[in-house]
């Protein structure tokens, strides 16, 4: 069987790949280590980029890294390898939150991964109004598929449904910018200036909801300086909420991968997202947010889908600030 070469070129696509992907306030909470002798590359969570504030169980954190593995699975797979993902790999270690084999070559190829490794790098959140053009029904399918393939449910809600989620969310969005430690947190992410290779940069927040309809993330916090001017958002958001079975640190980080999943078959359709994370951070909030006429689950993220511009792309940390390439093994 040919192998492939897990060299410094393939690493850097591969650590590419995985930190274009989406993190609570673009913290970026993850470190890879590859062990060369076995050829797995390891994801780590980074705690120095925590946000106890928002997420103090880490919920979110390891929705963050899940994302990572996402694209890092869809990035190995178009270099020619077989992937094997390992959640949690090692309970001796609980930063240790994915373990990735690369050192089986794919017999085939799997459909669309091309196209979702492009998506990889067009993909932003976006923060500023949609056209209001409705998204296919035949869309949406495929973006709930694509949740199912990572062991998650993405729930369409009604229009009476989403009306109440979008008052929980703006009850949360209250919550954040009039809670002390919520508020100088979520400050503490917006960057001005020569912005450093996280957080969110001043010019890629979004204005508010003139009609105070749809309830942004305000990052300024009451800091009416840093405001935009308000627009008019779109009458009737296409709301989607991503819903897990159970609510284990497991299923966080499957909660990621579907999440990413999601947004890469968005893009490769030109559909845009933006994250309607505040209530799933108040523990009565998230579980008012689930459906009890959809059956048990846990909600994990409210995604806010439609047509509009791409989005500002925010910064990333360099591959060399994240990747810890490991000791060469005796013979190499």
């Amino acid at each position: 069987m040919p192998t492939l070469a897990l060299d410094a070129a393939a690493l850097e696509k591969l650590v590419s790949a995985a930190v274009a992907a989406p993190s609570i306030h673009n913290s970026q909470p993850w470190r890879f280590h590859l062990q060369p002798a076995t050829s797995i590359l390891e994801v780590r969570a980074d705690r120095t980029r925590a946000v106890p504030a928002a997420d103090p169980q880490g919920r979110a954190l390891h929705i963050s890294v899940g994302t990572a593995v996402l694209n890092l699975r869809v990035a190995a797979r178009r270099l020619g390898w077989a992937p094997e993902v390992r959640l949690l790999p090692d309970p001796a270690e609980p930063d240790l939150l994915a373990a990735v084999r690369l050192d089986g070559v794919a017999a085939a190829s799997v459909p669309d991964t091309e196209k979702l490794y492009r998506a990889i790098f067009h993909r932003h959140s976006i923060r500023t109004p949609f056209t209001g053009e409705p998204v296919p029904s035949a869309v949406l399918d495929e973006l709930a598929t694509a949740a199912r393939a990572e062991d998650a449910t993405l729930h369409l809600p009604d229009q009476a449904e989403t009306a109440r989620l979008l008052h929980l969310t703006a009850e949360a969005e209250r919550r954040n910018t009039t809670d002390d430690a919520q508020r100088t947190e979520s400050r503490s992410w917006i960057h001005t200036g020569d912005a450093p290779p996280y957080g969110i940069p001043l010019a890629a927040l979004g204005p508010q909801d003139l009609a105070g309809h749809l309830p942004m993330r305000d990052f300024a916090a009451l800091r009416a300086a840093e405001h935009q001017a308000p627009a008019r958002f779109e009458r009737e958001p296409r709301i989607a909420v991503l819903t897990t079975e159970h609510d284990s640190p497991e299923d966080w980080l499957r909660a990621g991968l579907a999440l990413e999943h999601v947004l890469l078959a968005a893009t490769v359709h030109g559909v845009r997202a933006s994250l309607l994370h505040q209530a799933m951070e108040w523990p009565y909030l998230r579980w008012e947010a689930r459906d009890p006429h959809q059956g048990p689950g846990h909600a994990q993220m409210l995604i806010r889908l439609g047509y509009g511009p791409e989005g500002a792309p925010t910064p990333r940390l360099a591959v060399g600030a994240v990747l810890d390439r490991g000791e060469p093994t005796p013979d190499a």
